[in-house]
């Protein structure tokens, strides 16, 4: 445990400092925002600024930031489900088979659904909470979702990983809920990660924003030409947020996990209240999981209430709860789930704790509860 706090401590400081190592004197703390479509180029055209679709300052400090925190080469995009599809086709070919969690985020099912089936790719949907004891040896990429989106339930990423690999196939997991900062999932075995950096990695909800991260340098060159090619390219003005959010990424989490500790215990006692989904609870089924590989165990809250109607007066009398869909910023804010489809309880709601001062933001949602 003291080598994963020490390693974790180390990768902050090099995320922090990956910028201000290479600069030289006169040059800006905070990378420039550079609006660039052509560059000059007399002569070959062998230059690492070619054309705007190609590549961009701003987004190499970014991508070195964050492949800094995820130990690994980054390649940055306009979105979370951008990255998504990049990692997907950077993976897959043709009548590849594919296992994914039917409890994830839904528009990666849609995705699938929608788009890959037509190239004869076979999709497996399993529950998270069954993928440590389902057979792995048939597929080329198993994408996994841990904890899983919105129920917060988990999966060994080191063992699936390893009997992944034993049969020949890669394995991706969306971050996005915990952050490279949280749980490392590289350093678990996983191929390739992505993240939703829209979340809690930017921070502000001001930006969309994805990253796919990988050790091999075959998968992250074919992620970086499905860019090029795809023309899935983040602006420069997006990055420099996204930038801007992830430099106190830690300081956020620290707060946020802490009140989503001290919220999921209230919410645990109160009896308008009838269950809680969070990994830091002892008794939460993902708790053995997420304690193994998780550095805490995050900032969502899975709550579920009597019905729709006390769920909705929930999220809408309570003056400390933002209703909104998306998670992970500053304030905190929830959502009925249910609304979009997902297999949950009409009366579930997802919370994603912020960072309100703890003491005001316990009063606020106390009282509510109170009242329902």
């Amino acid at each position: 445990m003291r080598k994963d706090i020490e390693a974790r401590n180390r990768r902050m400081m090099e995320m922090l400092h990956a910028r201000a190592a290479k600069l030289t004197r006169g040059e800006s703390l905070t990378p420039p925002i550079v609006n660039a479509a052509k560059y000059a180029l007399p002569g070959d055209p062998d230059h690492a600024f070619p054309y705007g679709r190609f590549d961009n300052p701003t987004w190499q400090s970014l991508e070195a930031a964050i492949g800094a925190l995820e130990d690994a080469e980054t390649v940055c995009f306009p979105s979370g489900m951008a990255a998504v599809t990049a990692a997907i086709m950077a993976a897959l070919k043709p009548k590849a088979k594919v296992l994914l969690p039917s409890d994830g985020y839904y528009t990666v099912r849609v995705l699938m659904d929608e788009f890959f089936r037509q190239h004869d790719i076979e999709v497996t949907e399993v529950a998270t909470a069954d993928m440590d004891r389902h057979d792995l040896s048939a597929y080329d990429l198993v994408w996994l979702e841990t904890p899983s989106n919105p129920g917060l339930d988990t999966c060994d990423i080191a063992a699936i990983a390893e009997h992944t690999h034993a049969a020949g196939g890669l394995v991706c997991v969306d971050n996005t809920t915990a952050t490279p900062l949280l749980q490392p999932t590289l350093d678990l075995g996983a191929d390739l990660t992505v993240s939703s950096d829209t979340k809690a990695l930017a921070g502000h909800s001001d930006v969309l924003f994805g990253h796919v991260s990988a050790r091999n340098g075959d998968l992250i060159e074919r992620v970086r030409q499905w860019r090029k090619l795809s023309g899935s390219t983040p602006g420069p003005a997006e990055a420099y947020l996204a930038y801007r959010g992830l430099m106190t990424l830690e300081v956020r989490l620290e707060r946020m996990c802490a009140n989503a500790m001290a919220l999921a215990n209230l919410f645990y006692t109160h009896p308008a209240v009838q269950a809680v989904r969070f990994p830091g609870l002892a008794d939460d089924p993902s708790y053995a999981t997420a304690t193994k590989q998780m550095a805490q165990p995050g900032f969502v809250i899975g709550l579920s209430f009597a019905d729709k109607a006390t769920a909705e007066r929930f999220i809408t009398e309570c003056p400390a709860i933002f209703a909104a869909t998306s998670f992970g910023g500053v304030q905190t804010s929830g959502e009925r789930r249910a609304r979009w489809g997902d297999d949950v309880a009409e009366g579930y709601v997802r919370l994603s704790v912020g960072c309100e001062p703890r003491d005001a933001l316990m009063s606020a949602i106390s009282e509510t509860l109170d009242t329902l």
